[in-house]
C-alpha cells in the first residue's frame, strides 16, 4: 500500500499538478500547445472546434477526462487567468465570474506568443518519448524562448505539496534575464532592479516590497494586493441628486467583479458593512466598473477600509515558486524544488544553452549533409561526359551507381544524388548556383562550429532571441506597486475621525459622547447634561478631541500614560462612565491633573507644563512619542507639589497664567528653555498667601485676541489679551477681574479669538456649549455677566473650546487639555 501511494504521489507531482522550471508549463497545458501546433492550428490558420482539439490530445497524449483537459484549455485562453494567453479563443471562453460555453461551441487556435513556445521544436532541440501507448512520439519539454514559469505564473496542488506563482510583466522578466545571462553572480535582490514584482493580468496594486523580496529571495512569501477605488461624485438618476461613491476599476487577482459585488450586497443585508445604500456591476468591454454609492451620513474612507477589511478588495497572494527541476547526471528524473527568482533564471538560462546548442547541432548537420551532397554534384559537373558515358553503358541502376562511386570516389548518397539530377541542372546557370550554395553552406559550417566552441556566442544568441521576443510582445505593467506592505487594518482605519467629547471625573471615571449631541445654546442658559456623577464625585476635566487622537493622560503625580480616543466607553450623556484604572495603571492615590489629545508628535511642537505649587517647564512633545503601558515621569516634582495643568505650545507663544484671587501674568515663552521629563521646571508666577493658580494657556505672541475669564458662581467676561502686558516670569501679575461676592473665585481662564465657541462643564456635570462673541467684552477690572446658571452645591470647573470637525487638525499637535479648579 505504501509503494503504491508514493507511485501515485510522485505521479501527480511529476506528471500532473507541477509545471517545469524550464517552459513553466505543466504535461497537460504542454500536450494542448503541442497537440494544436501538430494538428496545424497557428496563428492566422483557421479556427477549429475545441471538442476536436481536446479528442486529438486526449487521443494521442494525455489520456484523462476531456473535461480536465477542456478546462486546461480555456485558461490559457482567458485573459483574466493569463497574463499572455497562449491560445487565441473564439467563443464564449467564460471569465472568472462565469463559466465557459461547452467545447462543441468554442472554437480555438494558437496565439502568436505559443509560437515562442514553440521555436525550433522540429529542431531536435528536446527529447521526445512515447506516447502512453508508444504510438508516436511527445516532447518531453518545450524549447520556450521566454520564461513562461514567471510570464504565467502557475498554480497547482500535488499530493503533500502545491505551487502557486504569480504572473509577471515580460519586458521585465526578458531584462532580468538578459542582466542574468551578462553577470550570472546577480542575486534575486539585485534582479529586482529589472523585476518590480508580479503582474497580475487583473492589474490591482502591490502593497510595499517586503512581501516581493521576500518571495524572490526564499521561493516564499505572501505579498499584499489591492483592487484599485476612489471616491467620486455619483451622478444620480433622474429625479434623485449627486451622491458619494466607491468605484472599484480592478480587483486582485482570481477575484471577479460579479462575487466582489455579491460579496458587498451580503455584508449589507448582515449589517456587517454600513453606509453603503447600493451596489451596481457596471463592468463591460471597456474594463472592470463596479460602482457602490454611499449613504448621505457614511464617511468615504471609512467604508473603504471597511471593504478592504471585509471583502477581496484586499488580500494576500501566496507565494510558492515550487517547479520541477531536472536531477543533474540521472537524464529525464525531476524533482520538485522551491526556487528563489535568481535560481529560476538560471534554470531557464541552462535550458535556452542547451536548446541552442542542440539546435546549432542539428543545424551543422543538416548544412554537413548537404556540403556533401553539393561536393558530388560538383565532382559530376567537371566531369560531366564521363558520367553520361557511365550512365549509358549501365545495364541497371546499381551498375551505374557503382560506377559512379569507383571513378569518382563518391560515398552512395553522392551517387544517388547524382542519379536523380535533373538534366536541366547541367546548365552553366544551374552549375554556378551550386557553386554559390555550396560556398554559403562552407561559411555556415564555419560559424555553426565557432558557436559550439565559443559559450559567449551562444550567450549572444540568447540574449538576441530574448530582445526580439521583448520588442514584439512586450508591453507595459498592470499592477502598480505602491505604500506599505501592512494590510492589517487597524481600529483607526475602520473608524470614522468624529469630534468627540470626552469627560473624566474626580473619582477618574472616563467617557467619551459624539460632539453633535451638544446643540450651541446662547448665554445664560443652564445647559444639558453631559455626565451623570455619583455623591462626592464631580466633573474634573472635560475637553474635545477626534476619534484618531491619542490622549496623553497627566497625573498630579507627574506621570504620563498613553491611550487613544476610541479606547474609551462611549456612553450617553447621563451615563457615569468607565473606571480609568480599568483602561490604565493608575495609582490609587492619583488623579487626572491634564489630559493632552495629539494627532501627530512633532519636534517644533512642545508640552508646557504648570504644578500646583507654581513650577513651570517646557518640554519637547517627541519625547512623548513612545509611552510604555505603565507610563513615564513627564515632570519631576517637590513635597507636596502637584502636577496641574500641561498645554500643547509652538515653542514662540506667551504664557497666560491666573490665580483663584483673580490675578494674571503674561510672559514670553522664551523665558522658558526645553527641559527633560524628569526636571522639576523654575517658578511660574508669586502667589500671595493663601492663594492658588487655577488657569493656565498659552497664546501667539501678540494682542490678537481675547482672555476669556470665568468664575466659580458662572460669571465671565473677555477681556483684550492687549491690556496684560508681557511681564518678567516669576511676577506677581496684573488684576484680571473683580468678584460679585466675597465667595466668588476665578474658576477658569482660556485664550480666545473672535468667532471661538466654548463648553463649561459644572462639578454636578452641567454642560453648555456658547459662542464667545455673545460673551460681553470689558475691563480687566470689571466683575462680567452671568454666562451660565448655577445650581445649589454647584460650580464651574472647567472651560474648553469647542472644536469644528473641520478644525480638528491643530498646528500645535492638537487641543489643549480642559482647565480645571484645584481641589
Amino acid at each position: 500500500m505504501r509503494k503504491s501511494f508514493i507511485d501515485y504521489a510522485m505521479s501527480v507531482i511529476v506528471s500532473r499538478a507541477i509545471p517545469d522550471v524550464r517552459d513553466g508549463l505543466k504535461p497537460v497545458h504542454r500536450r494542448i500547445v503541442y497537440g494544436m501546433y501538430e494538428s496545424g492550428l497557428e496563428p492566422g490558420e483557421r479556427y477549429r472546434k475545441s471538442a476536436n482539439t481536446v479528442g486529438y490530445v486526449m487521443g494521442n497524449y494525455h489520456p484523462h477526462g476531456d473535461s480536465a483537459i477542456y478546462e486546461a484549455l480555456v485558461r490559457l485562453a482567458q485573459p483574466g487567468s493569463s497574463r499572455y494567453v497562449m491560445i487565441d479563443g473564439h467563443g464564449n471562453f467564460g471569465d472568472l465570474d462565469n463559466p465557459p460555453a461547452a467545447m462543441r461551441y468554442t472554437e480555438a487556435r494558437l496565439a502568436p506568443i505559443a509560437m515562442q513556445v514553440l521555436s525550433d521544436i522540429d529542431a531536435e532541440t528536446v527529447d521526445m518519448r512515447g506516447n502512453f501507448d508508444d504510438s508516436r512520439k511527445e516532447p518531453i519539454v518545450l524549447p520556450s524562448r521566454v520564461p513562461m514559469l514567471l510570464l504565467n505564473g502557475s498554480t497547482g496542488i500535488a499530493v503533500g505539496m502545491a505551487t502557486n506563482i504569480p504572473p509577471h510583466n515580460l519586458t521585465e522578466v526578458v531584462d532580468a534575464t538578459i542582466a542574468k545571462v551578462d553577470n550570472p553572480e546577480l542575486t534575486s535582490k539585485e534582479l529586482m532592479q529589472w523585476v518590480k514584482g508580479p503582474d497580475f493580468p487583473s492589474g490591482g496594486i502591490i502593497m510595499g516590497t517586503e512581501g516581493i523580496e521576500e518571495a524572490y529571495e526564499t521561493g516564499r512569501g505572501s505579498i499584499p494586493v489591492r483592487g484599485e477605488a476612489t471616491i467620486e461624485q455619483i451622478p444620480g438618476s433622474p429625479g434623485r441628486q449627486t451622491r458619494m461613491g466607491i468605484v472599484v476599476t480592478s480587483l486582485p487577482f482570481t477575484v471577479g467583479p460579479e462575487a466582489f459585488a455579491k460579496r458587498v450586497a451580503d455584508l449589507v443585508r448582515d449589517e456587517k458593512l454600513t453606509g453603503i445604500s447600493d451596489v451596481n456591476d457596471e463592468t463591460n468591454r471597456l474594463g472592470l466598473r463596479v460602482v457602490i454609492e454611499l449613504k448621505r451620513d457614511a464617511h468615504p474612507e471609512v467604508v473603504l477600509n471597511n471593504l478592504y477589511k471585509f471583502t477581496q478588495l484586499q488580500q494576500s497572494f501566496p507565494v510558492n515558486t515550487l517547479a520541477l527541476v531536472r536531477i543533474p547526471g540521472k537524464g529525464e528524473q525531476f524533482r520538485p524544488a522551491t526556487l528563489p527568482l535568481a535560481d529560476i533564471l538560471d534554470q531557464f538560462i541552462v535550458h535556452r544553452t542547451e536548446v541552442v546548442t542542440r539546435r546549432t547541432q542539428y543545424q551543422l548537420r543538416k548544412a554537413q549533409e548537404r556540403a556533401h551532397i553539393l561536393e558530388g554534384y560538383l565532382k559530376a559537373l567537371e566531369n560531366m561526359d564521363k558520367v553520361i558515358k557511365i550512365i549509358r553503358a549501365a545495364q541497371a541502376t546499381d551498375e551505374a551507381r557503382q560506377g559512379l562511386m569507383k571513378e569518382f570516389s563518391l560515398d552512395e548518397l553522392q551517387a544517388n544524388a547524382i542519379l536523380e539530377m535533373q538534366l536541366r541542372r547541367l546548365t552553366g546557370l544551374e552549375r554556378g548556383k551550386i557553386q554559390a550554395e555550396y560556398d554559403e553552406l562552407q561559411k555556415k559550417i564555419m560559424d555553426l562550429k565557432s558557436i559550439l566552441g565559443n559559450r559567449q556566442l551562444v550567450m549572444d544568441i540568447i540574449k538576441k532571441e530574448l530582445i526580439e521576443v521583448r520588442d514584439k510582445f512586450g508591453d507595459k505593467r498592470r499592477t502598480r506597486i505602491e505604500g506599505s506592505g501592512q494590510l492589517d487594518l487597524t481600529s483607526k482605519d475602520l473608524t470614522p475621525n468624529e469630534p468627540m467629547a470626552v469627560f473624566i471625573t474626580t473619582q477618574n471615571y472616563v467617557k467619551r459622547i459624539p460632539l453633535d449631541s451638544f446643540k450651541r445654546q446662547k448665554r445664560n442658559t443652564r445647559g444639558v447634561t453631559g455626565m451623570k456623577t455619583r455623591d462626592e464625585d464631580d466633573l474634573q476635566h472635560f475637553f474635545t478631541a477626534n476619534m484618531h487622537d491619542r490622549l496623553l493622560v497627566f497625573t498630579s503625580g507627574g506621570q504620563v500614560y498613553s491611550l487613544e480616543v476610541m479606547d474609551l466607553p462611549e456612553g450617553g450623556r447621563t451615563a457615569r462612565g468607565l473606571a480609568l484604572v480599568n483602561l490604565l495603571p493608575i495609582g490609587q492615590d492619583e488623579t487626572v491633573t491634564a489630559v493632552i489629545p495629539v494627532s501627530e508628535f512633532r519636534d517644533d511642537s512642545y508640552l508646557v507644563m504648570v504644578t500646583r505649587l507654581a513650577y513651570i517647564k517646557k518640554v519637547q512633545m517627541s519625547d512623548f512619542s513612545n509611552i510604555r503601558k505603565n507610563g513615564i515621569i513627564a515632570i519631576s516634582l517637590g513635597d507636596g507639589d502637584q502636577l496641574g495643568w500641561v498645554r500643547p505650545s509652538s515653542g514662540k507663544s506667551d504664557v497666560i497664567i491666573g490665580t483663584g484671587d483673580g490675578m494674571c501674568i503674561r510672559y514670553s515663552e522664551d523665558e522658558l528653555r526645553p527641559m527633560g521629563r524628569t526636571a522639576r521646571g523654575v517658578r511660574a508666577i508669586t502667589l500671595r498667601e493663601g492663594d492658588r493658580i487655577v488657569g493656565f494657556d498659552v497664546t501667539e505672541s501678540n494682542d490678537d485676541g481675547s482672555i476669556l475669564v470665568v468664575t466659580n458662581d458662572g460669571f465671565g467676561k473677555r477681556v483684550k489679551l492687549g491690556e496684560f502686558r508681557q511681564q518678567g516670569r516669576g511676577g506677581i501679575g496684573l488684576i484680571a477681574t473683580k468678584f460679585k461676592s466675597a465667595q466668588s473665585r476665578l474658576a477658569a481662564l482660556r485664550v480666545i479669538s473672535k468667532g471661538d465657541q466654548i463648553v463649561i462643564a459644572t462639578a454636578n456635570g452641567i454642560v453648555v456649549r456658547q459662542a464667545v462673541d455673545e460673551i460681553s467684552s470689558q475691563g480687566r477690572m470689571a466683575t462680567g455677566v452671568r454666562i451660565q446658571q448655577i445650581g445649589e452645591d454647584d460650580s464651574v470647573v472647567s472651560v474648553s473650546p469647542f472644536i469644528e470637525p473641520t478644525e480638528v487638525e491643530l498646528p500645535d499637535g492638537g487641543d489643549s487639555g480642559s482647565d480645571s479648579a484645584p481641589e
